[in-house]
């Protein structure tokens, strides 16, 4: 494919959408250490299930507003008129299921965090704090492991391809395709 700045991309990033480049070349596979992207993230990435990314990125800042900025915190605590007026929100993915998922999910992300100091210190311990390179996968035996553990405490919508998606996203796995300009070899 021709590249308007001749950067080659990996293949899903659509040229036709600035904000999804700039995703591609500047947020995807960066590792996050920080508790409240990674938060953010995981919210994000429970909202993708059976959708494109492309669709979930498209609506990140109406989830951000939706979602009182990402705040676990506050989250955890919504109620029975929060959760129907965020149904009703057409900025945002209005799945019942999704939006009280991640009121759950938030209460795990806080029990996960009381349990090892930060949510980034329970995420990094699965790879002993390095990155790994993969590509052409949509889960492997990391987020299978990591998927069946984040149920096991509760969460919902953290199926394996979804858990493996989020760790690419937040560079735990590096998985830019051979050619792209930001591939690794090792």
């Amino acid at each position: 494919m021709e590249w308007k700045d001749g950067k080659c991309r990996c293949r899903w990033a659509n040229p036709k959408n600035e904000r999804y480049l700039r995703y591609h070349d500047e947020e995807w596979g960066v590792p996050v250490h920080e508790d409240g992207k990674l938060f953010e993230l995981l919210l994000l990435e429970s909202f993708q299930a059976g959708l494109s990314w492309e669709c979930v990125l498209n609506k990140w800042e109406n989830f951000r507003a939706a979602f009182d900025g990402f705040d676990p915190v506050r989250i955890s605590a919504y109620d029975g008129d929060k959760l129907e007026a965020l149904t009703q929100n057409p900025g945002i993915i209005r799945n019942r299921r999704k939006i009280e998922a991640t009121v759950g999910n938030a209460r795990v992300f806080l029990e996960i965090q009381r349990e090892f100091g930060t949510f980034s210190d329970y995420l990094w311990s699965w790879t002993g704090g390095k990155t790994l390179l993969e590509q052409g996968k949509t889960h492997s035996d990391l987020s299978d492991a990591m998927s069946a553990d984040l149920k096991r405490r509760g969460t919902r919508f953290v199926g394996t391809t979804i858990v493996y998606s989020y760790l690419q996203a937040v560079g735990v796995i590096w998985s830019h395709e051979p050619g792209c300009f930001l591939e690794k070899k090792e």
